[in-house]
């Protein structure tokens, strides 16, 4: 019987919202599809293709190379550093107009080749369809390309397929599919074909299976009720090309800074201008000259180069961290973060199964060890002595009843098969059991594979005497419904203890453990078939296993380490509730109740907005809790990065302020959707990384903090100058040769500043903080004040001498140049004193290029060529060192400010 077709061509069918799929039985399911078991015809399959589309996400609408070259220079920075570049080009020096010029070209080639992150996420998604797809066209098995697949549609899956789109299973044998990409369960799922209720969550609906995911055992059969973007798999793909990614803090306060900046300068040119043409009455073209030395002296040229200088080599601290970025900013903004958001499996978790726990009528045991690997401590809680053999029956049972296949490659321990199937082998080893020999010893003659019906595996096993024996494995209740006995010591048995079992059953899994049962029967060589009714009655309990995805080790210290830094962990899994409160319990949460997605779903936006302070677990999370979490927290002002692997991890780690992905387990369109990637999958690595991005911060807020009070400084001599009706101390040319020499030089060597004592003991900073802050704005001021009065200070005093005024202007010169190199070893270390010997030493990069400005300073002092082009004259000893001395003296009193301040601060904080 065939599927009937429409007369119309419309297929009028339900679309994938509008029926909860996954509460219709198979009959109810190929009605409302107008389909049946033996699939559509190839007129109506053409027909529906037509009207419905492919099985394909559409490709993200892409801007032209052209337009988003062009986007990179509409920054008003950009403008800013224009406007240098063309003030440096009418002054002639056009070497340094070419320098500008150069920065905002690299500038805009990083961002031009960083664009496109989402677009290059939605494509990592869609190559997770299938590319082909085993289909019953006309009742008929077919295959064909996964995008001709429709509603309707008829489809067979087994082990190794992906499967092509949204299925509800019609039929199945012992199916499981692994969803962890889709839901965060890193078990895979058991499939069945009754119908389930209707608020059970995405890795609950057990009647479906979802496009993308993976089969890892047995066979099913399903019809198609979605393809394309109204899979489960393309509505993640909606999400995430809505997101709206954030701008970074750096980027908004350096955009903030830029506009600010732009303004100010301006309307102090143009006040100068005014002011010094009408009221003061210089000559236009020499005071338009001044008034451009004064913009070149206040505007930061050297800024952005510095900073993206500072940015790129975070990118190599980091990569050496095994933190690869994929954005520039990021590495500032993972330093900023005050939450983090952690999914559980793969990233908290090793993503691996392992036997935790063993249990017999007479011992209780934990089991240690690490991965796969066959070797391990067992830790005896309750123990009989003589009742090793009970223990080690149970080994038996979980070694012979199993498919998986464990071994050693590359240094690494594997499993070929089932994740739970090879965590049972690693425990039989740890027990004692050498695999092949036993295997040998017992061969197999016979299974019944697992049925998510029956609930239940068995196997039948003969030895060199004919003995046989069946080994049954399975969910603890259907294993207790099938046994009448129970293995106590020795090879005794006695009345099975139904009460004992289930408590100890509850106590299992309230650690957060799944838990496995196993039996045994012995049967006669006679008997003439293996059969279900073999195994359904009169066997014997042999104990049961409690298996986990165990937390990674070096999780704890990490998650430690957030603590201490003032950095709240939150843990957003789509897993049981039970199994991650264990998990949290084990890793160091203070708070482990959870919060489940159902619950999520029924609160409004402001009772969320509380429940995200107050609950550190969420469990049972779709796509859209994770993302709705996420921007909950950026509701209060918190710097948010969220971690993960899966598809479904996507749309947060976009919308968060940094996005990182784990490089090894984690998929394409979790990469792609990440500021970083983690290439060792370790959740310790981002305590590295947001301690290298607190560094960063903290040296992009040192460079800042000494080109801004130094180009002040600067501007400010020729502003009292014009002011006062003074001959200016500095020329314009001399103040370009300052700003090319020392910002190219000493604001460089900030940038390779290595991490301050007690970085990670500082609460991080809220997004909205102030890169100028009053702590800044002050150092300003102070700074500025500072160089104004050693500037005219020296220069009055090298007129009053009877200098030439060429002279007095070489002193005022090389003063500017060794104040700004006694602030250089001032602002290494902003948090602490400069006066010990580790900051005296300071790094080999400080010293290059103190010695490189001190060369170039004698070279236009002292050599006559250079003395013509920028009106110097040799300083005579005497003046040198007192142009020291008085760089001293400056040093001094900055210090001495700084310790009373941080005083001040730390006893205002401690009250």
């Amino acid at each position: 019987m065939r599927a009937p077709e429409h007369k119309n061509g419309s297929t009028d069918l339900p679309t994938s919202n509008s029926l909860a799929w996954h509460t219709l039985d198979v009959a109810e399911t190929l009605a409302q599809l107008r389909t049946t078991a033996n699939g559509l015809s190839a007129t109506e399959a053409t027909s529906r293709l037509a009207e419905i589309g492919p099985n394909r996400l559409p490709a993200v609408a892409r801007r032209s190379a052209l337009r988003r070259l062009f986007s990179q220079f509409h920054n008003v920075l950009i403008y800013v550093l224009l406007g240098a570049a063309l003030m440096t080009a009418l002054l002639g020096h056009w070497i340094d107009a070419a320098v500008i010029l150069a920065v905002v070209l690299i500038n805009a080639a990083i961002g031009y080749v960083q664009e496109g992150k989402a677009e290059q996420a939605m494509d990592a998604i869609r190559n997770l369809l299938a590319p082909r797809a085993s289909v019953f066209r006309d009742g008929i098995r077919i295959g064909i390309d996964g995008e001709q697949l429709v509603p309707g549609d008829i489809v067979s899956i087994e082990a190794g397929d992906r499967v092509p789109a949204d299925l509800r299973l019609i039929q199945e044998r012992g199916l499981s599919v692994q969803e962890s990409a889709l839901t965060g369960e890193s078990v895979p799922v058991e499939k069945q074909l009754d119908p389930v209720a209707s608020d059970v969550a995405l890795g609950e609906r057990t009647c479906l299976a979802f496009s993308g995911t993976v089969v890892t055992a047995g066979t099913g059969v399903g019809v198609v009720i979605a393809t394309g973007m109204a899979t489960e798999i393309g509505r993640i793909g909606q999400l995430l090309a809505n997101v709206a990614t954030l701008t970074t803090p750096l980027v908004a306060q350096i955009q903030r800074f830029g506009h600010w900046l732009t303004w100010l300068i301006l309307a102090v040119a143009v006040s100068l201008l005014i002011y010094g043409y009408y009221a003061a009455h210089y000559p236009f073209a020499e005071l338009f000259m001044a008034v451009v030395g004064l913009s070149v002296a206040a505007i930061p040229e050297g800024l952005p180069a510095v900073l993206s200088i500072t940015l790129a080599i975070g990118v190599r601290s980091m990569a050496a961290r095994n933190a690869i970025v994929r954005r520039l900013p990021a590495i500032e903004t993972i330093g900023s973060v005050s939450v983090v958001c952690t999914d559980k499996t793969g990233t908290l978790t090793r993503n691996e199964m392992l036997v935790a726990s063993a249990l017999t009528s007479s011992t209780a045991c934990d089991i240690e060890g690490d991965g796969y690997a066959p070797f391990g401590a067992i830790r005896h809680r309750r123990h009989r002595d003589g009742d090793v053999r009970s223990l080690t029956e149970l080994a038996l049972a979980a070694l012979l009843c199993n498919d998986a296949a464990l071994g050693e490659r590359d240094n690494a321990w594997v499993i070929d098969g089932d994740p739970m199937e090879g965590a049972l082998l690693a425990f039989a080893a740890k027990v004692g059991l050498r695999l092949d020999q036993e295997r040998r010893r017992w061969p197999r003659i016979d299974a019944i594979p697992f049925d998510a019906r029956h609930r239940y595996m068995a196997t039948l096993h003969e030895d060199a005497d004919q003995n046989r024996l069946v080994f049954v494995k399975g969910a603890p209740e259907q294993i207790l419904a099938n046994c009448a006995t129970q293995r106590t010591s020795g090879n005794d048995s006695a009345p099975l203890d139904q009460a004992f079992w289930h408590a100890q059953i509850d106590a299992i899994a309230a650690h957060g453990q799944r838990v496995l049962a196993f039996a045994v029967r012995r049967v006669d060589a006679a008997r003439p078939a293996f059969e279900r009714t073999t195994v359904e009655n009169g066997l014997t309990l042999l104990g049961m296993v409690g298996l986990i995805d165990p937390p990674r080790l070096e999780a704890l210290q990490a998650i430690a380490d957030c603590l201490s830094a003032g950095i709240s962990v939150k843990m957003i899994t789509g897993d049981h509730a039970g199994t991650a409160s264990a998990i949290a319990q084990q890793i160091g949460f203070a708070r482990t109740a959870v919060l489940t997605g159902p619950k999520l779903d029924a609160m409004s936006e402001a009772a969320l907005n509380q429940a995200v302070l107050e609950y550190d677990v969420f469990a049972r999370t779709s796509p859209e809790h994770k993302l709705r979490l996420v921007e909950a927290l950026q509701a209060h002002g918190l710097s948010v990065a969220m971690t993960g692997d899966g598809v479904n991890d996507a749309p947060a780690l976009k919308r968060a302020d940094a996005g990182i992905a784990m490089g090894k387990k984690g998929t394409e369109a979790a990469k792609e959707a990440a500021d970083l990637v983690l290439a060792d999958d370790n959740f310790a690595s981002i305590v590295a990384a947001i301690r290298e991005g607190r560094t960063v911060y903290d040296n992009i807020k040192k460079v800042i903090s000494w080109t801004l009070p130094t180009n002040a400084g600067e501007a400010l001599t020729v502003i009292v100058a014009l002011l006062m009706g003074m001959s200016l101390p500095v020329t314009p040319v001399q103040i370009l040769w300052i700003n090319l020499i020392t910002a190219a030089t000493l604001g460089l060597a900030l940038a390779f500043e290595p991490t301050e004592i007690q970085t990670m003991q500082r609460p991080p900073r809220r997004r909205d903080e102030a890169l100028l802050g009053p702590d800044l704005v002050w150092h300003v001021v102070l700074v500025s004040l500072l160089f104004l009065g050693a500037v005219f200070g020296m220069y009055h005093h090298a007129l009053g001498q009877g200098h030439s005024l060429e002279l007095a202007r070489t002193i005022a010169l090389n003063t500017l140049v060794v104040l700004e190199i006694f602030h250089l070893f001032f602002i290494r270390n902003i948090y602490g004193t400069s006066l010990r010997w580790s900051a005296i030493r300071g790094t080999p990069v400080v010293w290059a290029v103190v010695a490189i400005v001190t060369g170039a300073q004698f070279a236009i002092t002292y050599l006559p060529p250079l003395q013509a082009i920028f009106g110097t004259a040799a300083v005579p000893l005497n003046d040198g060192l007192l142009i020291v001395l008085v760089g001293g003296a400056f040093f001094a009193l900055i210090e001495l400010e700084k310790q009373v301040r941080l005083r001040w601060l730390g006893a205002f904080r401690s009250r």
